[in-house]
């Protein structure tokens, strides 16, 4: 049963590489409820993840939340590398490489082919984290790949907010990240420079809360537990976290994508209209533990 109504609502998923990751589910049960969605992947995954939205048998996955009879249905796939602020900023050699060609896959680009597809954004999900050094620990990773963490997991949620306000003018939208325990507690496996990256993120997304708040946006951020998509299994034993989590966790259970979808879906609709600048743990209560 769907309570949230987010009829007329347009909303702008970023970060989906997948037909199991959380950014799918979050663009699921936005749309379930009413929420016409964009989707925007990196330019190397855009062929992929169309098989995802068109082919028969990845129809169990599009199915939507809620007892809705629909599948997931996006009102266009857009192609963005959140490294770039502008076409501008894009070398020239990599404008040749696959996916970039032909494209503008900015920031920018990416807002302007949304505003040219829905005229306004009410809701802008920030679903992108990426290290190209994530297999080292901390102290192991180079000074580049920590820096490309930073630019690509967090700077981006900020240039991301600079480019779509104008498509939020006049209107109450809802901004929400993804995180992770890592921002606030040492976790050795989580490396590659993510955890400085989600500690950034988690202090971005609220020192924009209170600009975006001076135009009544809201700026949250969601710091799901340990989850076994495509791209966790790069992040050290992914199994052995869920199942000690899982064990050490007030409902002693694993986290679904599906419980962090339900939260977002909460976070951008006027239930949680005076609620911002906020970090909320969807993790089974294990950050509420002190081992």
């Amino acid at each position: 049963m769907q309570i949230i109504d987010l009829k007329g609502k347009k909303a702008l998923v970023t970060g989906i590489a997948d037909n199991v990751g959380f950014g799918w589910h979050i663009a699921k049960s936005l749309q379930a409820a009413g929420a016409e969605v964009i989707i925007s992947c990196h330019p190397r995954v855009s062929t992929i993840l169309e098989r995802f939205l068109t082919k028969e048998k990845y129809a169990e996955s599009r199915q939507l939340p809620y007892g809705s009879q629909d599948a997931l249905s996006a009102i266009a796939v857009i192609p963005c590398d959140v490294t770039y602020d502008t076409e501008a900023d894009i070398p020239a050699e990599q404008k040749e490489q696959k996916g970039y060609a032909g494209h503008d896959v900015s920031i920018q680009g990416l807002i302007n082919a949304t505003k040219e597809k829905v005229g306004h954004l009410d809701i802008l999900i920030h679903s992108v984290a990426f290290s190209p050094e994530v297999d080292k620990s901390h102290m192991e990773v180079s000074r580049a790949a920590y820096l490309t963490a930073m630019s690509t997991s967090s700077y981006s949620l900020v240039a991301l907010c600079r480019a779509a306000a104008p498509l939020m003018e006049g209107r109450q939208g809802h901004v929400v990240g993804l995180s992770y325990l890592a921002s606030q507690r040492a976790v050795p496996f989580y490396g590659g420079g993510m955890a400085a990256a989600k500690a950034a993120l988690e202090c971005d997304a609220r020192m924009v809360a209170w600009t975006m708040g001076q135009q009544g946006h809201t700026v949250n951020i969601v710091s799901p537990g340990p989850y076994a998509s495509r791209a966790a299994k790069s992040i050290g034993d992914i199994g052995v976290m869920i199942d000690e989590t899982a064990a050490r966790s007030p409902l002693q259970r694993a986290i679904t994508a599906q419980d962090v979808a339900n939260t977002v879906l909460f976070l951008c609709s006027p239930l949680a209209s005076a609620i911002t600048g906020e970090v909320i743990y969807v993790d089974a209560g294990f950050q509420a533990m002190g081992t």
